[in-house]
């Protein structure tokens, strides 16, 4: 390398002298070939060791390791490299050395730079919320108020209180079915309250909330600001029974605003918090601090009116029933014998107790179909509803069976029947306190109490005949109902006295006029129903196996929430032959 390079004028004494030095060397560290003064086949150069200044210059240079490799004397390495001694069990360590160099690597440099720069895909949301740190025993109606979805969160924020910080694009204002629980059903009292919204999403749920039916007894006014609005507003107004606040502020910041509202708030006042943050400590500490109940953006309207109904649900308090309200889309058309019929099977063969009202106050028919003799037990209630109690109701009502009581219509035509109102709601109160299943008996009227019996009952069975009538005030019924009822379920209809050759109006007609299919069809069967009516007898004696006896079994398990029990009972049963 001496020689060849004895040609050239070197300056090693001088920075520029380094500099000229270090570009004149190849991109593999050796000299560059130029001017022909190197031969290419001359490896000499490799052996010269390079001065700290040009191993400097050459800091910077990206040398080829695969390229090194290849032409590298793997030989010479070996003798360099401190390798373990070989094994029985092993191969030789440079042979192992040497596959494991040659063979392709299962994760390049590209393959991980990519997978850090990547986009972050976003896995399918579950139906399961994220736990909320599962509440404990102590903390009551926790579980049920507090479930939240909260599937679209990436990267929830970080909130002072740790909780996760639920977004507004989450929640929705579908209507979700309506359980069991006694808080579903049961009304809210006589109450006022006064929501104040921050956000439109939670603003239309609190609007839906305000018109259902069973908060129609109270009166909710709707303000928009936050606790801050809340605060100012009752300075010089006074608080009402319940506040619905709705929060964006965390921390510090949300329990210095609540203090504020302590100041102007009467101390009877209930409060429940509507929040963003997903988080049981935040929940306890405003447990704490006389907050009645925090919710976590709730999705539908029921988890708001349950939230309100526990707080004034009296744990001491008798049960409440179901009420089943059925009603013909004309006169004529058997609401009553289906209305009967239901209610006995309800308590015959599902053994839920039930009570019978008969609202038609001068035509009703209960007595006749159960071989009654009518009394004014059900005037006298509706008469004087302050003085209905369970004692006197238990002496007013006349008990058909162990599980079946009458509350039958007077029949008397010598006398103006002006019902109140709030004499019908009173009563209908107290009988929901005596049995879980209640069947009322509405006749074909259009009057106050009337109409707000079929938006405020749990169950609406509406009776049509496939005739013009029917067809049209259906339709009119179903319409004015749902829109009174946007939370709930659309009435059942049933078709009665069809006759697929006779019948003015098929059934597919009601189904695509009135909007909702019929629940059950009942054929024109003349001969079965003037059985049951002159025998004063349930269908289900005169004819316990027809297809109208199996398709009342259904309505009637579909109207408890039940599920009909299909088996056949028909065959051999030592039990049945026993009890001859």
């Amino acid at each position: 390398m001496n020689k060849a390079l004895e040609t050239e004028q070197r300056h090693d004494l001088d920075e520029e002298g380094v500099a000229q030095d270090a570009s004149s060397l190849g991109a593999d560290g050796g000299p560059a070939l130029r001017d022909n003064l190197i031969d290419i086949n001359d490896e000499a150069w490799l052996d010269e060791e390079l001065s700290d200044e040009e191993l400097a210059a050459l800091g910077e240079e990206d040398f080829d390791d695969e390229a090194f490799l290849e032409e590298a004397d793997f030989d010479e390495l070996s003798d360099e490299l401190l390798l373990p001694e070989p094994s029985a069990d092993s191969p030789e360590p440079f042979d192992q050395f040497e596959q494991d160099l040659h063979q392709e690597p299962s994760e390049t440099f590209d393959d991980v730079m990519d997978e850090a720069f990547a986009e972050p895909v976003i896995e399918p949301s579950s139906n399961e919320a994220p736990p909320f740190a599962a509440p404990e025993e102590s903390d009551p109606h926790f579980e049920e108020a507090h479930e939240v979805e909260t599937s679209a969160v990436v990267a929830a924020p970080e909130t002072k209180s740790g909780g996760d910080l639920i977004e507004d694009e989450e929640y929705d204002t579908d209507v979700v079915d309506y359980g069991d629980n006694e808080a579903d059903h049961r009304p809210v009292p006589r109450i006022s309250i006064h929501a104040f919204c921050e956000t439109p999403a939670v603003t239309e749920i609190l609007e839906k909330t305000a018109i259902d039916r069973r908060l129609s007894r109270a009166h909710v006014t709707m303000h928009m600001g936050g606790l801050a609005k809340a605060v100012d507003h009752f300075q010089n107004a006074a608080t009402p029974n319940l506040l619905l606040i709705e929060t964006v502020e965390t921390g510090e910041a949300l329990f210095a605003q609540l203090g504020a509202l302590a100041e102007v708030c009467d101390p009877s006042t209930k409060v429940i918090i509507i929040g963003r943050v997903n988080d049981i400590g935040l929940y306890r500490e405003l447990m704490d601090q006389g907050i009645s109940d925090y919710l976590v953006r709730p999705k539908s309207p029921l988890k708001i009116i349950r939230s309100i109904a526990n707080l004034y649900l009296d744990p001491s308090a008798s049960p409440i029933g179901r009420t089943i309200a059925f009603v013909g889309a004309r006169g004529g058309v058997g609401s009553s014998t289906l209305a009967h019929n239901v209610a006995w099977s309800a308590a015959e063969e599902f053994e839920s107790d039930t009570v019978i009202l008969d609202l038609d106050l001068p035509f009703g028919t209960a007595s006749l179909d159960f071989e009654q003799d009518p009394t004014s037990g059900l005037l006298e209630a509706l008469t004087s509803p302050e003085r209905l109690d369970d004692v006197l109701l238990e002496r007013l009502l006349q008990k058909y069976t162990d599980r079946l009581s009458l509350f039958t219509a007077p029949n008397l035509l010598d006398r103006d029947y002006n019902i109140d109102d709030q004499a019908v709601e009173t009563v209908v109160d107290i009988v929901r306190c005596a049995a879980p299943s209640i069947v009322i008996d509405v006749p074909h009227l259009w009057t106050g109490w009337a109409k707000r019996l079929l938006q405020t009952a749990d169950e609406i069975i509406i009776t049509a005949a496939p005739d013009l009538a029917s067809f049209r005030n259906a339709k009119s019924m179903v319409d004015v109902i749902t829109s009174a009822r946007p939370n709930d379920a659309p009435p059942l209809l049933v078709l009665n006295q069809y006759d697929p050759k006779a019948s003015s109006v098929p059934a597919e007609q009601f189904s695509e006029h009135v909007g909702i299919d019929p629940a059950l069809i009942i054929g024109w069967e003349p001969t079965l129903f003037h059985a049951a009516a002159t025998n004063a007898a349930p269908i289900f004696e005169v004819g316990g196996k027809t297809k109208t006896a199996h398709g009342l079994r259904d309505l009637t398990a579909r109207v408890l929430g039940r599920e009909q029990d299909t088996r056949d009972n028909s065959g051999f049963s030592l039990a049945r032959l026993l009890k001859f």
